[in-house]
């Protein structure tokens, strides 16, 4: 929902705290008035590109094509294209790379022509910003069960975590609640890195500077926190050291 106080509010206040008041009282009557007659309040939950896109790739993922519901969400995929041809993660936001990523492939998957117009678009506003290779893990990740990019593009992922200890840092009931329903089952992908059914074989290498396979994925520290550099050097770390993990103790975790 989307709510703009009125200019009778800003007319009635005369200071900081009424205006707030005024703006609160009558925010209070709106919500009111949209109240159902046994109590509940029910609006449209509104997400960025990615939630339909993620749900057309999970229907390629098992093999579950819906033409027609794939169809509608191919609609509202163009319908909200940006006019700098990507992806925003608000309303008149700028391009993000991961949601542009998503919303190509998924269009792609649902038998859009890649030399449409608006495909076009997408695609030359992808590549003048770095390719897919710049997108964030969670797409890397989605890249990668399709077997778009090669599992190294991702960091280390090890589902052995789920054995840690309770006094450790990171033992997951340390971990806030919508975290773990992420966390948990990436671990066990990574873990046994299925690949996607793909019926139409889609791939998109055409968003890529270079072949997908020959791409370094380097993992960035944006924020330049002393954190982030320790978790990229325990990274390297563990990439080397990935080799020895027993399996016994994957097969625990899982």
């Amino acid at each position: 929902m989307t709510y703009r106080h009125t200019k009778a509010a800003n007319d009635e206040a005369t200071s900081p705290e009424s205006s707030l008041d005024a703006i609160i009282a009558e925010a209070t009557g709106d919500l009111t008035s949209r109240q159902k007659e046994d109590g509940h309040w029910v609006f449209e939950l509104e997400a960025d590109a990615t939630i339909p896109s993620e749900y057309i790739l999970l229907n390629h993922f098992l093999g579950t094509i819906d033409d027609k519901i794939e169809g509608k969400l191919a609609e509202y995929l163009r319908r909200t294209q940006g006019g700098h041809g990507g992806w925003p993660l608000y309303h008149d936001g700028e391009l993000d790379m991961s949601a542009s990523v998503k919303a190509y492939l998924a269009l792609k998957l649902t038998g859009e022509d890649i030399e449409a117009p608006h495909m076009v678009h997408a695609r030359n506003a992808i590549v003048d910003r770095g390719g897919a290779a710049k997108s964030n893990v969670f797409t890397r990740i989605t890249m990668a069960l399709f077997g778009l990019v090669p599992w190294r593009a991702t960091p280390v992922i090890r589902v052995e975590a789920m054995l840690l200890p309770k006094f450790s840092p990171f033992h997951i009931d340390k971990i806030s609640y919508w975290s773990r329903t992420v966390m948990v089952p990436l671990l066990v992908l990574a873990a046994l890195k299925p690949v996607a059914r793909n019926p139409r074989g889609v791939d998109i290498r055409e968003l890529f500077l270079v072949p997908p396979e020959q791409e370094k994925f380097p993992l960035a520290n944006p924020t330049g926190h002393w954190m982030g550099s320790l978790l990229l050097g325990l990274n390297r770390v563990a990439r080397i050291i990935e080799p020895l993990f027993p399996n016994f103790l994957k097969r625990r975790a899982i």
